[in-house]
């Protein structure tokens, strides 16, 4: 995920984050669920579930802002905040991952969801997908979401689940209800725009 991080509270984050040793770079997002990022009415609340994550690259800009990169490496679950301070922290639990059950299956079912929505998208549009899947379920249903056109919505969904395998058979469900879209509909895949609403963030 790359990050033009320009708010102060957050550059004072990135500031932060850089002062420790590069493995322990990290830090914490959840979606917002109510509210704007900005502006005079803020957030009002946040998904509890988010994401740890680790910053790899940084760089200052010429105005003070930082642009980022940072990787996901753990699902947390959000307990409390404490919002006094230079930036917003959080106490969290990191949330470990089994493989679930019958998660070869559930391998094998978004692999094929996913050649479907492969072979319609590149007959509208010219997108390079991953042709080198990763063995591993987690790392599979991490790199196959990354990879898809999905709502917010969908996305706090995949998140939420509790299993590699129940990720991707959510992920082969999202496949699906998107293909037979846009069979039908052909100007699709634009999923951000019809069927979200609007946002400033």
């Amino acid at each position: 995920m790359r990050l033009n991080v320009f708010e102060d509270r957050y550059r004072a984050l990135v500031e932060h984050v850089l002062s420790q040793p590069k493995p322990e770079r990290l830090f914490g997002i959840t979606a917002i669920r109510e509210g704007y990022e900005v502006g005079a009415h803020g957030v009002q609340s946040l998904h509890t579930t988010g994401t740890l994550m680790q910053l790899v690259e940084a760089s200052r800009t010429h105005d003070g802002r930082f642009e980022i990169e940072a990787v996901g490496r753990q699902r947390l679950s959000l307990l409390r905040m404490h919002p006094a301070g230079d930036f917003p922290v959080g106490e969290v639990e990191l949330l470990d991952e089994p493989m679930g059950e019958n998660v070869g299956k559930a391998m094998l079912s978004a692999m094929n969801a996913f050649g479907h929505y492969r072979e319609q998208i590149e007959d509208l549009v010219d997108l390079d997908f991953s042709d080198d899947w990763p063995d591993d379920p987690e790392w599979l249903s991490w790199s196959m979401a990354a990879d898809v056109m999905l709502t917010m919505a969908q996305r706090q969904e995949l998140l939420l689940c509790t299993t590699s395998a129940d990720r991707l058979r959510h992920l082969a469900q999202y496949l699906r209800e998107e293909t037979r879209a846009m069979q039908a509909l052909p100007s699709l895949p634009a999923t951000d725009l019809a069927r979200t609403r609007w946002s400033p963030n």
